[in-house]
């Protein structure tokens, strides 16, 4: 049987590069109900993002700009997500 490494999915922008890399990590979320992107604040799974960040950049992108990208997106988003109700 031939195994295949799961490669991600073609990304558009740097930002969508970003999003998924901090996704694949586990260091943001999908709130279920809305949809909105939220920071899980696990400083293990950040540090996962900017690994895998520093492993694959996307083609020609310098690795300062895909770490500087993944650090502004994270930073970017929030912790809860603003349509749902304060609990």
């Amino acid at each position: 049987m031939l195994m295949f490494k799961e490669r991600r999915p073609p990304i558009r922008t740097l930002r969508g590069w970003a999003i998924s890399v901090l996704q694949e990590a586990g260091a943001i979320r999908e709130c279920e109900e809305h949809g909105w992107m939220q920071d899980r604040a696990d400083p293990h799974a950040r540090q996962r993002a900017l690994d895998l960040a520093r492993r694959d950049p996307p083609p020609g992108v310098s690795l300062d700009e895909a770490l500087a990208e993944v650090r502004d997106v994270l930073d970017s988003i929030g912790d809860t997500c603003p349509e749902c109700p304060p609990e």
